[in-house]
């Protein structure tokens, strides 16, 4: 994406279902792009001759808002290509999404996610959408950020203990879905009568968590990059305390928590690379004896192979020692011998740092709590 065009992000509310402008309700696919949401997906099977006749397509991959997508069957004589606008059944009413796949790539996309469902049972997709159809839709998509707004103020007037944190109309208009977090129980009856009232609509509640809320709102991360969560990342899996530690992390909840006041996502990325790596090191738990005193593990460069100790009576001063060298001490240790001193096999000395104590005294595990939601 051209650095220019990364303001339709925050300008265009069309851009989280995949429009790079506000769709003309005549030629609603001509501002369709690729790569312009976080849901997209590339037919991979596309230069292949389709083994059935194309024009009878059995099922479609639909998205809308955000993170929302699924399959929709499609009725006799609906031809669609990717990119189409098109009318899906909902409960109640109709609802407006955009095909993303078609053809034999939708049922490896249905097997890969494991949908069962019987024939009969999946949703509909009914047509192609019509001018006065895109017309509606594009008026209330455009109802969505004063909606939002208005009831975060109505919730407060209410004095509850919530946050709105995303509104997703209907295609049709006659529903509307409010996305909150909460961090305890919420009695909201009397807010959906309030909601229903002003807004004309069918009202859902519907409670996400912190990593939801932080995908739905976007932002850029400490590395300079829109978040993995707003962008890309889709299966939210359990971050721990364990994580940082394999990879030798200071234990900095600053540094390490996301904008969600979560422990980052990224720290599973490499995960998998550290607990290989760590299979040929000597467990943290084990001193290294030799006739100056007992040395205690501190820390590890793990790619680099080099393990850093410091006397169990002087924790300040650490020493740099090969993991060869490690294992060459803990050798003669196992024959009840010790070498003279570590100084010996150290490739580097340093001083532990005040900022280093003191993270280390941090409440860095209160992230295990709940590192899900």
């Amino acid at each position: 994406m051209e650095p220019e065009d990364r303001t339709i992000i925050y300008t265009n509310p069309f851009f989280t279902r995949g429009f790079k402008a506000k769709p003309d309700p005549g030629q609603p696919k001509t501002n369709f792009a690729h790569g312009c949401v976080k849901l997209d997906a590339y037919d991979w099977l596309s230069d292949l001759e389709s083994p059935v006749d194309p024009e009878r397509i059995e099922y479609a991959e639909v998205r809308f808002k955000n993170s929302k997508k699924d399959f929709f069957r499609v009725m006799h004589g609906v031809k669609l290509e990717i990119g189409d606008v098109v009318a899906v059944e909902s409960s109640p009413g109709h609802d407006i999404g955009i095909v993303v796949l078609t053809g034999e790539t939708v049922k490896l996309q249905m097997k890969k996610k494991k949908f069962k469902v019987q024939p009969e049972e999946v949703k509909k997709i009914y047509r192609r959408a019509r001018p006065s159809d895109v017309e509606k839709w594009v008026s209330s998509v455009l109802q969505e950020d004063n909606t939002m707004f208005r009831s975060r103020a109505i919730a407060r007037d209410l004095n509850l203990d919530m946050k709105i944190n995303d509104v997703e109309y209907q295609g049709d208009g006659t529903k509307a879905i409010f996305y909150y977090t909460a961090e305890d129980r919420v009695d909201f009856r009397e807010l959906i009568k309030v909601l229903a009232e002003q807004f004309r609509v069918r009202i859902e509640m519907k409670q996400i968590g912190a990593r939801q809320e932080a995908a739905r709102l976007g932002g850029i991360g400490s590395c300079g990059r829109e978040l993995c969560c707003s962008t890309w990342l889709t299966n939210f899996k359990s971050v721990s305390t364990n994580n940082a530690r394999t990879q030798q992390l200071s234990l900095n909840p600053s540094k390490l928590a996301g904008q969600c006041g979560k422990l980052k996502c990224c720290l599973r990325y490499e995960n998998d690379s550290y607990l290989e790596a760590l299979k040929d090191f000597p467990a943290e738990t084990l001193q290294l004896e030799t006739n100056k005193g007992n040395a205690e593990f501190q820390k590890a460069d793990v790619f680099k192979r080099i393990l850093w100790y410091s006397y169990t009576n002087d924790f300040s001063s650490m020493m740099a020692i090969p993991l060869d060298k490690v294992w060459e001490i803990m050798d003669l240790n196992k024959r009840n011998k010790k070498p003279d001193n570590l100084e010996d096999f150290a490739i580097t000395t340093g001083q532990q740092t005040e900022m280093e104590k003191e993270m280390e005294n941090d409440d860095f595990y209160r992230f295990d709590e709940d590192n899900i939601n």
